[in-house]
């Protein structure tokens, strides 16, 4: 077995260990400019799992006795926003919470932002990997970043040997052959065995994040900033833009579920993604990172693995996208001083190592990334450098923005380019602070 490491490898390590020093020392600047021997009662409200954020407190705390004053209370996904908005309007909030990178835009005005002149992006970005660069606005910093959740690929090693295939796919374009192997259809034309679950909306986990990936491995954004620093929608190609990139995301993801197409494999009939994937009818589940217990607990007998999300053939640059995390103080905090220190302190590199192992995803941290790591974890960390994360201006608006546009082409209500124009003109009518 070889066992040398090649130069590149090398210079990587030598860069990373570079951002791990440099790391060390901003990390101890802003904690030592906010210590001392007590920071007060500090609440913290999140969507992960509560007993492995407090057994990870707690053995934090042994080494520094201001971590015992910090409290974190878990809340439900799918009300957290609107339970959150609740509290801080009734002064019941949190000192600190967990926001989610989907919703970075849509809380600013919700923010105790962190200034540039004590955190500047130069320190930020040495720091932090380009998916959580989503939490820099042009005030300063939003939140200081925890942990990454990026999609990977799922794939049903049984299914794949049955139409025999040794492997995932590493490129769309293989796509088309494993689908006419994979797909296997009833007498009546319904579908059983499915290859891949894309060209619907309401059926299919994470649609809107799977758009937005793959325009961006397209080669376009989804939003942009215009030169003074304001937030608009980029899904229609602008004057010297070079392709369109939108249109053939989203003629490649709806011909999934165009029968006519060599490459159908899904449709509304289906049950969703995840639940067909954990049910053994799909062959490759695009899903985060951290469903991978959800799914084993789903079907502890399912025979899959992970792989690295698939790519555009010759193209300069591999992404994936997800989530990013990070630790944010409301403007209506009762102890803002002490939830900044806590944010530090649990943004940390021992801190973030601990907890992104307890949530099961990656380090938002370069220094952490740069260190050694085997099986899962070794491919959560390789795709959450590749990780890119477009600014939501307004999650709700967009995920209904995005349902009309895919819905509208799987219908057949509208042209590709024509619902690439009216998604553009709605974003372009949301509101951001």
């Amino acid at each position: 077995m070889k066992t040398g490491m090649s130069l590149f490898q090398i210079i990587l390590l030598c860069a990373f260990g570079a951002f791990a020093i440099a790391g060390i020392l901003i990390f101890a600047f802003l904690v030592g400019s906010n210590s001392g021997s007590s920071i007060g009662p500090v609440t913290v409200w999140g969507t992960f799992d509560e007993a492995a954020v407090v057994t990870v407190v707690r053995q934090l705390s042994e080494n520094d006795d201001r971590l015992r004053q910090v409290a974190y209370v878990e809340k439900d996904v799918a009300t957290f926003e609107q339970e959150l908005t609740n509290a801080l309007a009734s002064g019941a909030g949190p000192d600190l919470y967990l926001l989610r990178s989907d919703f970075a835009v849509m809380d600013t005005s919700k923010l105790s932002i962190i200034p540039s002149e004590q955190f500047s992006r130069e320190q930020f970005e040495s720091l932090f990997v380009e998916a959580a660069e989503v939490f820099i606005a042009p005030e300063g910093i939003l939140a200081v970043p925890l942990v990454v959740d990026p999609y990977i690929m799922y794939w049903n090693r049984d299914l794949f040997a049955n139409a025999g295939l040794a492997k995932p796919p590493v490129y769309w374009d293989e796509m088309q052959g494993i689908s006419r192997a994979v797909t296997k259809r009833s007498d009546a034309g319904s579908i059983t065995k499915a290859a891949i679950a894309m060209g619907e909306y309401s059926n299919v986990e994470h649609a809107k994040g799977i758009m937005g990936m793959l325009i961006m491995q397209a080669g376009g954004p989804v939003t942009m900033r215009d030169g003074a620093g304001t937030l608009q929608p980029a899904l229609q190609a602008r004057a010297g833009q070079v392709g369109q990139p939108a249109q053939n995301a989203l003629s490649f993801y709806a011909s999934f579920a165009n029968p006519a197409q060599d490459i159908y494999s899904w449709n509304r009939s289906q049950s969703s993604s995840r639940d067909a994937f954990a049910a053994g009818d799909l062959a490759l589940y695009i899903g985060l990172a951290s469903e991978d217990p959800l799914i084993r607990r789903q079907n502890p007998n399912l025979n899959f693995s992970l792989a690295p999300m698939p790519q555009v053939r010759e193209s300069e640059r591999s992404i994936t996208s997800g989530y990013a995390y990070g630790f944010a103080v409301p403007r209506t905090a009762a102890n803002p001083g002490g939830a900044l220190t806590a944010a530090y302190l649990l943004a940390s590199p021992e801190a973030s190592s601990a907890l992104a192992v307890a949530f099961g995803v990656s380090s938002a941290r370069r220094d952490v990334l740069a260190q050694q790591t085997q099986g899962n974890d070794d491919l959560f960390n390789r795709m959450t450098i590749i990780t890119r994360i477009w600014e939501d201006p307004n999650s709700y608006e967009t995920d209904r923005i995005f349902r009309d546009m895919i819905e509208s082409i799987t219908s057949g209500a509208a042209k590709i380019s024509e619902a690439i124009q009216r998604a553009d003109a709605s974003m372009r009518e949301i509101q951001t602070p």
